[in-house]
């Protein structure tokens, strides 16, 4: 439920900057925004330079003041931004004098959800304005503003469109006789569930694709020890950032670094050497080093040029057949050593040298990761959107049979429950709790 109170948040980030924005929104924001500055009136949507003062009547800051009159403002109340001069001291001064004058502190997300109660905005926005705070690549950001545009919106009203034509018409087939129907309406029918079937099934494989998309692909190193892992690491970060050592086994942990390749910012993984292990510490950090592969979008895999292939070569090689559907790039390393590997082992392999360059590796990364993110197909950015497909395509499938053996009430109840479950993209029926949740993970401001 939307309540009546004013709410108040600071909307941009913590630190020293040159300006610092308070956002206030609800009917009481601009009889508060004119006590403190002093001032008559303000104009909608005109930057108006003022003095603002506190209680004491003293001057705390010089501010512009924008005035956004509902319902033409984010939220579809009255807003008035103060952007005041930046720094966490002025912001919280402006903040408290505002609350002293009857508003209270936003909850984390709460300006997105009064703009979605008010109808300005629908949850596949209201997820993209999220999401584009996170952006980790200037493709994600484009993805992001498509969604901002109400791409996703459109994609889902034209499904339900076809889905309501089904459920109407199969209303009327139940209680009334197929004569007063048009004689190819089961046909029409088929149809629009063929083709609603491919357009969410697109969709899922497309999104599945991209899901690293939005926080940054996971790029997992994997290779057996003194491989040259922790070297590649460095190299790719530009700074010794894991301890380099002929001993096997020095990293028994994984390390997790942030590095931009191309547009994208993708997190790497450098794990342990996977082999027996001496220890349980050891043993733990093979465990862990299997697990990053499981959840990485790409795998780097190393093998030793100057080595002949071993038992624990094989076992790498076991690990990337388990894995098969993930992009894996195989990596001789060592190239500036004897040839002692056996090569006939790798296919589609890149031979470098760590302590050389490593930008044919750089340029593979780069490839992989346009080619998951250079596309015009719909994509999906939440979990709760994909579930939402998901439960969607799953009704539809399952409606496909009573629809052929007559069954016309199994068959409105599936199309009903797909009704049902795609709406909940972008406007549910009757959700409050779920809300909260998803807005309360937003930050301050927003």
């Amino acid at each position: 439920m939307l309540d009546d109170n004013t709410i108040v948040a600071i909307a941009t980030a913590n630190g020293i900057g040159s300006i610092s924005i308070i956002r206030v929104s609800g009917k009481q924001a601009l009889s508060i925004a004119l006590k403190l500055s002093k001032r008559q009136d303000l104009k909608p949507r005109l930057a108006t330079l003022s003095s603002i003062y506190n209680s004491d009547d003293e001057i705390i800051d010089e501010a512009l003041l924008i005035y956004f009159k509902n319902p033409f403002s984010f939220t579809g109340e009255d807003i008035v931004e103060f952007q005041c001069h930046g720094g966490i001291a002025i912001s919280n001064i402006i903040m408290r004098e505002v609350i002293k004058l009857g508003a209270r502190t936003a909850q984390p997300g709460e300006f997105s959800k009064r703009a979605f109660l008010n109808g300005k905005i629908d949850l596949t926005k209201a997820e993209a304005i999220s999401k584009i705070i996170e952006a980790r690549s200037e493709d994600a950001v484009k993805l992001l503003a498509r969604q901002l545009k109400g791409e996703l919106s459109s994609f889902v009203n034209d499904i339900r469109e076809d889905l309501l034509f089904m459920l109407a018409y199969t209303e009327v087939s139940i209680d009334y006789a197929e004569d007063d129907l048009p004689s190819d309406i089961f046909e029409q029918i088929e149809n629009k569930l063929e083709k609603i079937k491919v357009k969410l099934s697109d969709t899922l494989n497309a999104s599945k694709r991209r899901e690293g998309l939005i926080e940054g692909f996971k790029v997992a190193i994997i290779g057996k020890p003194n491989v040259g892992k922790s070297s590649l690491l460095n190299k790719l970060l530009n700074f010794d950032r894991a301890i380099i050592s002929d001993i096997a086994g020095t990293t028994r942990d994984t390390i997790e670094e942030s590095v931009k390749i191309g547009t994208h910012i993708i997190k790497i993984v450098d794990t342990a050497g996977i082999r027996e292990a001496s220890d349980v510490i050891e043993q733990i950090g093979i465990e862990k080093s299997i697990t990053a592969v499981n959840e990485a979008d790409i795998v780097i895999t190393l093998f030793d040029n100057n080595k002949p292939l071993d038992q624990e070569d094989e076992k790498i090689l076991g690990i990337l057949e388990e894995n098969k559907e993930k992009e894996i790039i195989k990596i001789l390393n060592k190239t500036d050593l004897e040839n002692k590997f056996d090569k006939s082992r790798l296919e589609d392999f890149i031979e470098l040298s760590t302590k050389e360059t490593i930008n044919p590796l750089i340029s593979k990364l780069e490839e992989l990761l346009d080619s998951n993110t250079h596309s015009d197909d719909m994509t999906l950015i939440s979990t709760r959107q994909v579930d939402a497909v998901d439960k969607t395509l799953f009704h539809i499938n399952e409606s496909s049979f009573p629809l052929k053996t007559g069954e016309l009430e199994f068959f409105a109840h599936h199309i009903q429950e797909a009704l049902e479950n795609i709406s909940n993209i972008t406007r549910p029926y009757e959700n409050d709790q779920m809300l909260d949740v998803m807005f309360g993970s937003f930050c301050l401001g927003k």
